[in-house]
């Protein structure tokens, strides 16, 4: 960490080390997204959550031989426009389960397997759809027992925020069986987050992902006639136009601003109980590191903040070496859920 920078609050520096050539935060943050993927045909069970307003979740459970009720369980939710086959999550998913680990991956609503089966939009303040999520996925592992899983719950970027949100804004509904909690980048402050995405640098971010959250929507109106529409208006060209023109009106709030602030985690962070672990990056283009400042955050002692300063937006590309391959970050959420260290010569 630089010398003229304070440490936040409870935050502890992480020992990760990108080769040379992808020390820069954009390559971090979109090189990744071009390295090979892995092809791996999970056989998971595609169950489905109703919601109380008549929408319902998909949810891919990857259950390994063997696994038994009292096992250690992880839900994982994926980031913006994305869905449960996002790399990220199949490498999570390939390598928990590997380790016995019962991985459920859920689509949020309009995603995914589960397009067509909302007419309503996820968002980053949906923490009452994950709370229906954990509710279904404890009644399936305790399968007719009264014993619970040891549950870990994971969210990156978007889904970060959310997840964080779930924990804090009713501590106490957050079931004993949520044994720890990983968010990954998460944009706590959604103010802050959408004014650093709209800079002139981080311009091509912002057209970027309105681009894709447009195809998203017509990709869904298409099998959802009926799913909530803006009221008008020429289509957007940034992320806080996108939230002002539909995503803030559709879940009920003023304008885009009404929905940050209403949405945004840190607010919810001190109440935290569930014992937390949040990993982000200094260098992260997309979610300022200044969110994170102790002045802005009141960390509990169940909340504890891990910073990289190289990792870009969930890049995490780590030299050879260091773990059984290069994905840093998988790593450290295996070593979170399984409860035993990563040795470099483990096989992946």
């Amino acid at each position: 960490m630089p010398p003229d920078e304070p440490q936040r609050s409870g935050e502890q520096s992480a020992g990760f080390e990108p080769p040379w050539w992808l020390r820069n935060r954009h390559a971090q943050t979109i090189l990744p997204t071009f390295l090979p993927r892995p092809d791996v045909d999970h056989a998971a069970v595609l169950r489905r959550v109703d919601l109380a307003d008549g929408d319902a979740l998909a949810i891919h459970d990857d259950s390994p031989a063997g696994w038994q009720p009292g096992g250690r369980v992880a839900i994982l939710s994926h980031g913006l426009a994305d869905h449960h086959r996002s790399p990220l999550l199949v490498r999570l998913t390939a390598k928990l389960t590997a380790r016995g680990v019962r991985v459920f991956r859920w689509d949020m609503r309009t995603c995914g397997a589960g397009m067509a089966w909302s007419r309503r939009p996820y968002h980053a303040g949906c923490s009452g759809d994950l709370a229906a999520v954990v509710a279904a996925v404890l009644g399936w592992c305790r399968a007719g027992t009264s014993t619970d899983p040891d549950l870990t719950l994971f969210g990156v970027s978007l889904s970060g925020n959310v997840l964080l949100k779930y924990l804090g804004e009713r501590p106490a509904a957050v079931p004993a069986a949520v044994g720890r909690a990983i968010a990954v980048n998460p944009p706590i402050d959604l103010v802050c987050g959408v004014e650093s995405i709209g800079s002139r640098i981080n311009r091509v971010y912002d057209r970027h992902f309105t681009g894709v959250l447009i195809k998203h929507l017509e990709a869904w109106w298409e099998v959802r006639p009926d799913a909530v529409r803006p009221a008008g208006g020429e289509r957007p060209r940034t992320l806080r136009g996108f939230d002002d023109w539909f995503t803030a009106p559709a879940i009920g709030y003023r304008d885009a601003f009404d929905y940050y602030r209403h949405a945004s985690a840190a607010q919810f962070i001190p109440a935290i109980r569930t014992p937390t672990t949040i990993i982000t990056s200094r260098d992260d283009p997309l979610v300022p590191f200044e969110m994170f400042a102790a002045e802005r955050v009141a960390y509990p002692p169940a909340v504890r903040l891990v910073a990289t300063d190289h990792g870009g937006h969930v890049g995490f590309v780590g030299k050879k070496g260091n773990d059984p391959d290069t994905r840093w970050l998988d790593w450290r959420v295996v070593e979170a859920v399984t409860g035993e260290p990563v040795q470099p010569d483990e096989r992946g």
